[in-house]
């Protein structure tokens, strides 16, 4: 099995997000022991963001007549896309900055989100070709918006995430959130808390369907 552990927050030893995706690589590693590990960094390697040279990434024999500039995105997104394509589980630190995700992140999507790798068209709509994987985000917050109507208008990280994986094939998402971090020391504490129990929840089941399959 392998596991793609990657992080967004620019915040280094300060973010949350990043203890969480420890604490749940950690957890999995302890139910999953030969789990093979790759991490990425986006905070510190992300790919640049779409440009005209990046966008028309193409794979193979169709990437002849390629300029020099075109080759070296090309050779980025193939990176990444064949990186995830290998991964069965990727773990994802995913802070809300401004509402949504961060722009690394966001640049990470947009490389591996590609038609005839990750999803194609067909005549009944489009297919998701990343199938098979499970997705774990760990996702963080300074205020509250999973517990109002308002909030959740607001909040555009895991549902984009939600959408955006499901569109590729991965429709195993799963978050740990910890939601109202900067709302004082009683808050910030009952939802590392909760993130804590989420975590355990998540890798347990995760380890009995593994028992289940094995006993098939």
């Amino acid at each position: 099995m392998k596991l793609l552990h990657i992080d967004s927050s620019v915040l280094g030893g300060n973010s949350v997000s990043r203890q969480l995706t420890k604490d749940i690589v950690a957890q999995w590693l302890t139910s999953h022991p030969a789990t093979v590990v790759d991490y990425l960094d986006l905070a510190v390697d992300a790919p640049s963001h779409l440009s005209a040279d990046s966008l028309g990434f193409r794979a193979g024999p169709g990437a002849e007549g390629l300029s020099e500039v075109q080759k070296r995105e090309n050779a980025v997104s193939e990176a990444l896309v064949s990186q995830l394509l290998a991964a069965d589980v990727i773990v994802i630190g995913a802070p809300l900055y401004n509402f949504s995700i961060p722009s690394q992140l966001k640049a990470w999507i947009d490389r591996v989100a590609q038609p005839g790798r990750t999803f194609t068209y067909t005549d009944k709509g489009p297919k998701g070709l990343a199938t098979g994987k499970t997705v774990i985000v760990a996702s963080t917050r300074g205020g509250l918006y999973s517990t109002s109507e308002a909030g959740r208008a607001m909040e555009h990280q895991e549902s984009y995430l939600q959408t955006v994986f499901g569109f590729i094939g991965i429709t195993d998402v799963r978050f740990v959130r910890a939601e109202g971090l900067a709302m004082g020391d009683a808050a910030r504490t009952q939802a590392l808390s909760a993130a804590d129990l989420e975590i355990k929840a998540h890798t347990a089941v995760a380890a009995n369907q593994d028992r289940a399959a094995q006993a098939a």
